[in-house]
């Protein structure tokens, strides 16, 4: 019957090839096909000029699979439509063929682009398009030469059962594809919500995130209660596997639930925003990333420390930039008992001011700290409004800034000095100064 049916197929083709009507077909098909073309590259330069506008550069890959995906479905409703008008006049063989071909290549691009709004860095993209290509191109082929039902009715042959259920491998494959085609639909959508919801005005950045996984663990959900019951397969076979995998994840991986309640606890109660500069135990950055399972943070060095949730949520977390993002910084200076102290403390100030990263206001100012061993020691105290860019820097300008000012001011910066003096009146007298780098008289 396979070979009756690839035979007239072949009959019927080759008969329309001998008929001046061909042209028509041809004619027909080839215009369906360039209006679609036509209509994705229009498509295309839409997305494209779209993101010129908005700033966001050259289309990705989503937006690339979305203009790709218009014209297989243009072209197959252009066919579709076409072969039923022409069906009244002449032969309809070549839309025959096309209509199967462009619904394959609509479902390959469907797929790919939902899979790509989904993981729009996931490497594995190309290898899966590869791979379901040639899946879909085999179901077209065996559809195209009446071999599918053949194939069909040899795996219902192969059956078995689990617990009630009866199964065979027609099933399981038509199950696995159903459940396949919602999970890509759900996906499709998440990703969709996601794009809106970064785009959002007004919205935090943590709850931004917050809605769109749980928006995307619920359609994955829903897509796989829908997919199932579609094709025959009761979900109460599965309870029994369920609630056993269910006690083995609830004792083996404890810690991995913890740290994704700890993630979603962090996104909800904001405590810990994308920007934030915090620090927690001995690391100390910029919050680049927050997942449901890790944070990751971005040191001054650009060195990243990926933390578990599950710590920042348990410890004690310095967030420099909670509710305020500028932080005191303080810088300790000793010049000696014989300068005008209210010289030395205005040049501390003047040397603050000059650096652009300071802040007016509050304004910066120098204290009398102490009256220590060596020289009297003076702080002075700035504030800076971008603490994650670090400190390191300014504190270097300032510090060399004071530097040359004491110099021109004759300011002198003490150094520690030792006295060592010899009581004993038998001996003669000899004083040492330990510092290595001046040499000066002692009293006995």
């Amino acid at each position: 019957m396979e070979e009756n049916q690839i035979a007239q197929l072949l009959i019927d083709l080759w008969g329309d090839l001998q008929q001046p009507a061909i042209f028509w077909q041809l004619g027909v098909l080839a215009l369906c096909l360039g209006l679609a073309a036509l209509l994705a590259g229009q498509v295309r330069r839409a997305v494209a000029r779209r993101r010129e506008r908005l700033g966001l550069g050259a289309p990705g890959l989503a937006e690339e699979s979305l203009a790709r995906v218009v014209f297989p479905l243009t072209g197959l409703l252009l066919v579709g439509a076409a072969r039923l008008v022409l069906s009244h006049w002449h032969h309809v063989n070549l839309f025959r063929l096309a209509v199967p071909l462009l619904l394959a290549m609509a479902v390959i691009h469907l797929t790919v682009h939902a899979l790509q709004r989904a993981f729009p860095k996931a490497g594995w993209l190309a290898s899966f398009e590869r791979a379901f290509a040639g899946l879909a191109w085999l179901m077209v082929a065996l559809h195209i030469s009446g071999l599918l039902p053949t194939v069909i009715d040899g795996l219902e042959q192969v059956d078995f059962t689990v617990g009630k259920a009866k199964l065979n491998l027609w099933m399981l494959l038509q199950g696995s594809l159903t459940v396949l085609l919602t999970v890509l639909g759900a996906l499709w959508l998440a990703g969709s919500i996601e794009t809106r919801l970064m785009s959002t005005p007004g919205l935090d950045s943590s709850l931004k995130l917050v809605f769109a996984r749980i928006s995307k663990a619920l359609l994955l959900l829903l897509a796989v209660a829908i997919g199932l019951p579609l094709v025959g397969i009761d979900l109460t076979a599965l309870s029994v596997f369920g609630g056993a995998l269910g006690v083995g994840l609830g004792f083996g991986m404890q810690k991995i639930a913890a740290n994704y309640v700890s993630g979603f606890i962090l996104l909800l109660d904001r405590s810990i925003r994308l920007g934030n500069l915090i620090t927690v135990g001995n690391e100390r950055g910029v919050v680049s990333q927050i997942t449901t399972r890790y944070t990751v943070l971005k040191g001054m060095t650009g060195i990243e420390s990926i933390v578990p949730n599950e710590v920042l949520v348990s410890s004690v977390v310095q967030n420099e930039t909670f509710t305020d993002p500028r932080v005191r910084v303080a810088l300790a200076v000793q010049v000696n008992y014989g300068c005008d102290l209210e010289q030395a403390m205005g040049i501390l100030v003047e040397a603050a001011k000059r650096q652009p990263r300071v802040l007016a206001d509050p304004a910066p100012a120098a204290f009398l700290e102490a009256f220590a061993d060596s020289g009297i020691n003076l702080q002075l105290g700035f504030w800076i409004g971008d603490p994650h860019e670090g400190s390191l820097g300014i504190r270097s300008a300032i510090n060399l800034e004071i530097w040359r000012r004491f110099k021109e001011a004759g300011i002198e910066i003490p150094f520690p000095q030792r006295e060592v003096r010899i009581l004993n009146a038998s001996l003669p007298i000899e004083s040492a100064n330990l510092n290595p780098l001046h040499q000066g008289s002692s009293t006995a």
